[in-house]
């Protein structure tokens, strides 16, 4: 059953624009929707639970209950969920959206995840003439809604180019990185960079501080500095080090065991990235909340 609270025509425009199945909303997806839609694109919402339809209604959404009924009528279908086997789960199998998408159209798949998850919805697309874009991000809603997420995207640059327009909505720069499993890789790269940033910041406090530094004062003279970075404003951002402990851990942490498990896999070597990931500085500053348990990090991690 699919309900119709239709966005108000005034917004549609003709030209250029596509129908987009839309699966997964919450924080990132939900002002993707808002902007595919003020650029005039038809979108229809996953929305399985009764508040999740409520919502989708109250805020004028066109909704449907299944991901088939979702994606039936789809030019482009664009997944935005929390896991890598919620990726797998929506995506794949008799049920999934490529399973129920026409032949012709394009998946766009945006949550972090394994780079083998990327190959697999490839590889069951090109079984029925489905074009999948490894698409990952970088950013928050205030940089979608703002149109200057960032999009690392793995797959053919033709495909590519046609999508280009719609995910331009609400990303720049928008950056083809290779073949499908690419993005994954970047943004596995990039989280991992990230979180030591992180950590080398907190250490940093540490190490003025033996020095006879006030955090405030590190805090503010580093951002001035060579040595300022996108971890070192997290940290400053947060006023402390205490302030700013365990915050991404929960967006982090996942990141941060998928990249150990795909170098692993790859027999590749973190090297001096692994060794900060591994400190005391991220594992209980970082990826841990600094009220748990030492054991319950240790839980999380495993």
């Amino acid at each position: 059953m699919t309900a119709s609270a239709r966005w108000p025509a005034r917004c549609l425009e003709d030209r250029g624009s596509m129908k987009i199945g839309f699966i997964g909303a919450g924080r990132m997806g939900r002002p993707m929707v808002d902007r595919l839609m003020a650029a005039g694109h038809s979108v229809t919402v996953l929305a399985r639970r009764p508040q999740a339809r409520a919502a989708a209604e109250a805020d004028g959404l066109t909704w449907a209950d299944t991901v088939a009924t979702t994606v039936r009528d789809a030019d482009a279908v664009f997944v935005v969920v929390l896991t890598d086997e919620q990726v797998r789960s929506v995506c794949l199998g008799p049920d999934g959206a490529i399973a129920g998408m026409r032949p012709g159209a394009t998946l766009v798949q945006h949550t972090t995840s394994d780079p083998e998850t990327a190959h697999q919805l490839a590889a069951a697309g090109s079984g029925r003439g489905i074009g999948v874009l490894d698409a990952a991000l970088s950013g928050g809603p205030h940089d979608i809604a703002a149109g200057r997420l960032t999009l690392w995207v793995g797959g053919d640059e033709a495909l590519l180019e046609r999508m280009r327009p719609a995910l331009g909505t609400y990303a720049s720069p928008i950056l083809s990185v290779g073949p499908v499993g690419n993005g994954q890789r970047v943004k596995l790269v990039n989280n991992a960079l990230f979180v030591a940033q992180v950590g080398l910041a907190i250490d940093a406090v540490r190490l003025a501080g033996s020095l006879g530094i006030e955090e405030k004062a590190i805090l503010a003279a580093l951002q001035h500095g060579s040595g300022a970075s996108r971890g070192l404003g997290v940290v400053a951002g947060g006023g402390s080090v205490d302030a700013v402990a365990g915050r991404i851990g929960d967006l982090m942490l996942k990141d941060v065991t998928v990249v150990r498990e795909v170098a692993r896999g790859a027999g590749a070597d973190l090297g001096i990235i692994g060794t900060v990931l591994a400190s005391e500085a991220v594992e209980k500053k970082v990826l841990c909340p600094p009220d748990a348990p030492e054991s319950t990090f240790a839980r999380r991690a495993q």
